[in-house]
């Protein structure tokens, strides 16, 4: 792979894409086993969607702090945190899957040590994801940093691609669905000890760091950033956007499940597709419509939501298992657009020596939206097409405000290359993407 900067050397870069793919893949391919799961451990369907929901709170709570603790302790100290965090967590998590499997305790106490388990991830594996964008940056040249970030936001976006394809392969004969499980979690390992052991942890001299510019005026420094009508609309449009990419992701599998009427062991490869058909669909909307029509901010905002609400209406009109595929594919071609869109139009709303926080509050947004993912798995199981049509609405009155709003509005009236504008979630990642 070669480096996208002159100055951060190519074997460095390549273990922070590996990292950020890895946790991606971990993340992402959880996710798509997790229906097949909870009806084999008899959890029902929204309890476990709401898994995620603790760990989400407690990343949006310590993200901060580890990026804090990065400017103190160093880039490299954190991300071996993060990978030993993700690791232990998936081990706990693939015993517990184990023990449901086996019955050995009732389907509501293997629920709260699921919850428990991956809580863990919520609170230490953070610590890396600060980190390695810190790292990234701060060894580039202001020139080709824009081009850095989008590299490493491509690790995700590769991440959420082979994540799905490789869950069914780790189903083993002996432990079942808990396979996937252990399996990343020797996978984060592995990357543990390529950091621990390849990667530089000199800190770059200060003429190196990221050039000072003038500050565009905004509220006082020390307003939240949820406060600062800079940037709350972002954030406004954000967090309804990421809730529904959310909710759509984590109520598909249960949908292909009762469509496809199989057992969950031979439906996850059907879920899997289509959650490989969401991601590329995603990576077509990052690396390639948003470059070769120049899109802005702007325009990302509006047709982000608006292809994303197509998707959804026709996942809720879809009577069979294509249709499904080919809306939730349409979908996650909006989202594609939609999130590098409010990550970009966030970005460039604030000087220089803001971006760290608006990349904690984008973070915290990305993170916080998972605990309503219940909810609308709550709905699905009283009406199929119920969360759909609902997404549907959400994402028609998002349309109207990036129509509307000011902020929005005027967001970089300049095209934005690819690289600025698949900046997109350097955060679900991990917990999202992807959480």
């Amino acid at each position: 792979m070669a480096s996208p900067t002159s100055s951060l050397p190519r074997r460095s870069f390549a273990i922070i894409f590996a990292v950020s793919a890895a946790t991606a893949m971990g993340n992402v391919g959880l996710i798509s086993v997790l229906p097949a799961i909870g009806r084999s451990t008899g959890i029902p369907d929204f309890l476990m969607s709401g898994v995620f929901s603790l760990s989400a709170l407690l990343w949006a709570a310590s993200s901060p702090y580890w990026a804090r603790a990065s400017d103190r302790h160093g880039r490299k100290p954190l991300m071996l945190l993060g990978l030993a965090g993700f690791s232990v967590s998936m081990l706990l998590c693939g015993g517990v899957v184990s023990a449901g499997l086996m019955h050995l305790a009732p389907p509501m106490i293997i629920f709260a040590m699921f919850l428990l388990a991956r809580a863990l991830f919520g609170l230490f594996g953070a610590a890396s994801n600060p980190a390695t964008q810190a790292y990234v940056a701060e060894r580039t040249p202001v020139e080709n940093r824009t081009q850095a970030m989008a590299s490493l936001a491509g690790a995700f976006g590769l991440g959420t691609v082979i994540g799905p394809f490789l869950a069914p392969l780790f189903i083993y004969p002996v432990i079942g669905l808990a396979g996937p499980l252990y399996t990343f979690a020797l996978i984060a390992l592995a990357m543990l000890f390529v950091v621990w052991r390849w990667l530089p942890d000199s800190r770059p001299p200060p003429e190196a760091q990221r050039p000072k510019r003038p500050v565009v005026a905004g509220a006082p420094k020390d307003t939240p950033m949820w406060r600062d009508p800079r940037i709350t609309p972002f954030l406004i449009y954000g967090f309804i956007a990421a809730t529904c990419q959310t909710a759509q992701a984590q109520t598909l599998g249960f949908l292909i499940l009762d469509k496809l009427e199989m057992s969950p062991a031979q439906a996850q490869y059907f879920i899997a597709i289509a959650m490989m058909f969401g991601a590329v669909a995603g990576l077509l909307a990052q690396w390639g419509l948003i470059r070769m029509f120049e899109m802005t901010p702007r325009q990302l905002l509006r047709w982000g939501v608006g292809v994303a609400a197509l998707g959804n209406l026709i996942v809720a009109l879809s009577p069979g298992y294509y249709g499904v595929v080919a809306g939730y594919a349409i979908s996650s071609l909006g989202f594609g657009l939609a999130r590098p869109g409010f990550t970009a139009g966030s970005s460039i709303a604030v000087g220089i020596d803001e971006q760290a926080r608006v990349a904690g509050a984008i973070a915290a947004v990305n993170g916080i939206n998972v605990i309503l993912a219940p909810a609308f798995v709550f709905l699905y199981q009283h009406y199929g097409p119920l969360p759909f049509v609902l997404n549907t609405l959400l994402l028609v009155a998002l349309l109207v405000y990036a129509f509307r709003n000011t902020a929005l509005k005027n967001a970089d009236p300049k095209p934005v290359p690819r690289e600025a504008a698949t900046m997109a979630t350097l955060e679900k990642s991990d917990e999202g993407g992807s959480l």
